[in-house]
């Protein structure tokens, strides 16, 4: 809220009163969707309770994973190093210092069929952030899947494998956007024969918002983001109508909880008309899917626990806009990894929201608010037009090029500062009720020396594998590459040779080259 005035974070003007703008006829489970994919949604089934998590190494996370699932958390959400979101081993002079940091570190396959120890992969989802590297990635949990005998028609989760937003926001890219988009549809293309419950993509918001962007550009760019991954693969030869099943989404929520409901509501209709004019005739294909998280941004290092409140606030707004999948950030987070109580306490929140606050009893229970509905319809007529001007460039991969969405977005985030700066936006505990002196909680680090354990691993790994059959593994990646072959079934070779990450990201530097 600005001063003399009421404006949503998108600068969407807020009236005192509302009235009825149109009839309801929007019916949930039917296009254009507005009102929820499934028309009994959390009746039928709750959101998955999924907890992201990963650290330090592939023994340390597994123990956390087991904790989670032990805890009542539904589904898996792995967060890798960032060596291994640029294709980079441990022991790589740029890994330095970054080692098991902001993610779990994963050098081989070795790394992964630790990390999923003692985990039925039949029986569990898993999400996994990544995205330049997810090709690789991917043929690791295939491998394992494989190994525990699993069918591999039945194993489901879900790979975030969404470059665009890298390049225009979070910058984990590695390839330059062309080759980056064929690796992506090469993914689409092989999941849809070999795995065909596994969702190949999971087009994200959250980290544009987390960049600065307002709820409408979150959405907007998203949706335009999401309509090149359709075009490339469409122009690959692949049927809408089937990849099309295997799209979902990953969203940010925020504070301003109405905005926030609407801004879901809002996606669900928009991607239902993108994908019909580009030729979606199965519901299936034309229902936008979500995973929700808590904004990380909006947690603060004053006053921790104050974030509590917050995700809960955010929580309960994704629930109320029809998420299939929700992470609640820790209260810690500002400060560093969540502790193990911090991570408790987010999975006790989705818990009480669940099966004590009532909100998953009836479908799209704020339907037919007066400033709901008219919120939805503003919160899409600007995206609306924000993906026009992005379509009139030809498409995102150009409007990122450009410098386009990444201008928008550092506006949006500058503008936003000023505000707090400024006292036209309040945010408790950091320019209003401030304390002196705060008391911090206790905080999680992970130890250097994580990458001296990684680097041992990595030489006695290279010492006992057979080196000829990774040289031939990494040949064949080399000519998929070079030849337009579908890389995914060479890299799975590689894989199981137990060629290492940074050398399948080096093969693939070489024919592709770095942007």
């Amino acid at each position: 809220m600005s001063q003399g005035n009421y404006i949503t974070t998108s600068g969407i003007e807020i009236k005192e009163v509302y009235g009825q703008a149109k009839p309801l006829t929007e019916v949930p489970g039917e296009f254009p969707f507005t009102r929820g994919i499934q028309n009994n949604m959390y009746r039928g089934r709750l959101w998955t309770m999924r907890q992201y998590a990963g650290f330090s190494t592939a023994e340390e996370s597994n123990k956390r994973y087991h904790y989670l699932l032990s805890q009542g958390t539904m589904g898996l959400s792995v967060a890798f190093d960032l060596p291994t979101q640029i294709g980079y081993d441990s022991d790589h002079e740029m890994s330095e210092g970054e080692v098991g940091k902001v993610g779990v570190s994963i050098d081989s396959l070795q790394d992964m069929e630790i990390l999923f120890s003692g985990i039925d992969l039949q029986k569990v989802t898993c999400s996994m952030t990544i995205n330049a590297t997810a090709p690789i990635l991917l043929a690791m949990y295939i491998a394992v899947a494989k190994q525990q005998g699993a069918d591999l028609n039945q194993i489901s989760g879900t790979i975030q494998n969404d470059i665009l937003k890298e390049y225009a926001a979070r910058g984990t890219y590695i390839y330059p956007p062309k080759p980056s988009m064929r690796l992506i549809t090469d993914i689409f293309e092989y999941c849809s024969k070999e795995i065909p419950k596994w969702n190949t993509i999971s087009i994200s918001g959250y980290h544009i918002r987390e960049a600065g962007s307002t709820a409408v550009q979150e959405l907007a760019f998203t949706l335009a983001n999401g309509k090149s991954y359709l075009k490339a693969a469409i122009e690959k030869g692949l049927d809408i109508n089937q990849f099309g099943k295997r799209i979902s989404f990953f969203f940010n929520c925020h504070n301003n909880f109405f905005e926030e409901i609407a801004k879901f509501r809002a996606a669900r209709r928009m991607w239902a008309h993108i994908t019909k004019e580009l030729g979606a005739t199965e519901s299936g294909a034309q229902k936008l899917r979500f995973h929700t998280q808590t904004g990380g941004s909006t947690l603060t290092g004053q006053q921790p626990m104050n974030n509590i409140v917050r995700v809960t606030n955010q929580a309960m707004a994704a629930v109320l806009g029809g998420t299939q999948s929700l992470h609640t950030n820790g209260y810690d987070e500002a400060l560093s990894l969540p502790t193990e109580a911090a991570a408790k306490i987010a999975l006790r929140t989705q818990q009480i929201i669940a099966f004590e606050s009532g909100v998953a009893d009836t479908v799209d229970p704020l339907a037919g608010s007066y400033f709901i509905e008219s919120l939805t319809d503003e919160i899409e007529a600007a995206a609306w037009k924000y993906i026009e001007t992005i379509d009139a460039m030809g498409g995102s991969v150009n409007a990122i090029e450009n410098g386009y969405i990444q201008k928008e977005i550092g506006d949006a985030a500058y503008q936003y500062q000023t505000d707090l700066e400024n006292n036209e936006r309040i945010l408790v505990g950091v320019n209003k009720y401030v304390d002196e002196e705060g008391i911090l909680p206790e905080v999680f680090r992970v130890d250097d020396s994580i990458r001296q354990l990684q680097i041992e691993k990595l030489n006695k790994l290279k010492a006992e594998r057979n080196h000829d059959a990774v040289t031939r593994a990494l040949d064949s990646v080399s000519e998929a590459a070079k030849s337009g072959w579908n890389t995914m079934p060479y890299i799975l070779n590689a894989v199981e040779a137990y060629a290492t990450i940074g050398e399948i990201a080096n093969t693939f530097r070489k024919e592709f080259g770095e942007y």
